[in-house]
């Protein structure tokens, strides 16, 4: 239990002392970058606990080095965003609150250490006698890193499209093309591995630690599809709203061809019963236009459309 109860200390003293200074100086533009770099602390603090142990253990040694490139391109990919927005609107209305500002940097740390336990798992697991990776592993290691590749390719050729001007209104290049949210389902991906491969690392069904740590796949998946900030969950707000309003033909058509989450060919031939169920393409993630002057009662005391 050390390496959990180590990993909670030195995150949250990261998190609060970062709130410490950016509400000191209000800003909110290390924020993300604070947040890559408390992932690439608990890897070196975990693997540091191993001992020499660690070395010798490859699946050990590779979770790390993947989880360390995942995290790594999290912190470059944030660093060079905060730099190029000049700062992050959904802090606007909260860095003048402690009370509220302090909540979101502790959410923060409470994000990264849910993400990051099935690497706390392994790590502080007893080193394998085994030298060589099994089949399994080999599988599931290639699978972590795939999810790697498909979330830095599409936020690059993201990146690329806005810088070249968002030609076409929405993104259709490359990955984006096969899929409308490919970096979250690379980000998905990547969880649902690793916590799969630190089952090997355990004695197995009976222990509830590893259990425990599938809360990492179960809470990104809740991030990136419910959450009003990730945008997923918006398609019956203004994020979704402006590409039917100017591209009532097109975007139509791009989403009734392109996969939600899992890039894809052939998407529209797909039976509506398999998009919503096994590739989750609910209806509560369509764009559903209200009769002009309605408003739901359930939305009327939070904002006005």
């Amino acid at each position: 239990m050390s390496v959990y109860l180590g990993s909670t200390l030195i995150t949250f003293a990261l998190q609060w002392a970062g709130f410490a200074v950016a509400f000191g100086l209000q800003t909110e533009k290390f924020y993300d970058i604070l947040g890559g770099a408390n992932y690439l602390a608990l890897a070196a603090y975990s693997a540091c606990l191993g001992g020499a142990g660690w070395a010798s253990d490859s699946r050990r040694i590779a979770a790390t080095i993947i989880f360390v490139c995942s995290r790594g391109w999290l912190l470059g990919f944030l660093s060079w965003r905060a730099h190029e927005r000049q700062g992050d609107a959904r802090f606007d209305k909260i860095k003048g609150n402690a009370g509220a500002f302090a909540t979101a940097w502790t959410v923060q740390g409470v994000w990264v250490l849910l993400v990051s336990l099935p690497l706390l798992y392994i790590n502080a697991s007893p080193a394998s006698e085994a030298r060589t990776l099994a089949g399994r592993d080999l599988l599931l290691l290639a699978a972590f890193g795939l999810g790697v590749v498909i979330e830095i390719v599409a936020d690059v050729q993201k990146a690329l499209w806005v810088k070249s001007g968002r030609q076409g209104g929405f993104c259709t290049r490359g990955l984006w093309s096969f899929s409308r949210h490919p970096n979250y389902f690379g980000e998905m991906l990547q969880w649902w591995a690793c916590w799969l491969l630190a089952y090997a690392s355990g004695p197995g069904v009976t222990d509830w630690c590893w259990w425990a740590t599938g809360l990492s796949p179960l809470f990104t998946m809740h991030v990136l599809l419910n959450i009003p900030a990730t945008g997923v969950c918006q398609a019956n707000g203004k994020s979704l709203k402006r590409y039917y309003d100017r591209f009532p033909e097109t975007y139509a058509t791009y989403r009734a061809s392109t996969s939600m989450l899992l890039p894809m060919v052939g998407y529209q031939y797909v039976p509506m019963f398999l998009k919503r169920t096994v590739l989750l393409d609910r209806e509560c993630y369509e764009y559903r236009p209200r009769p002009e002057g309605t408003v739901h009662t359930s939305t009327r005391s939070a904002k006005v459309d």
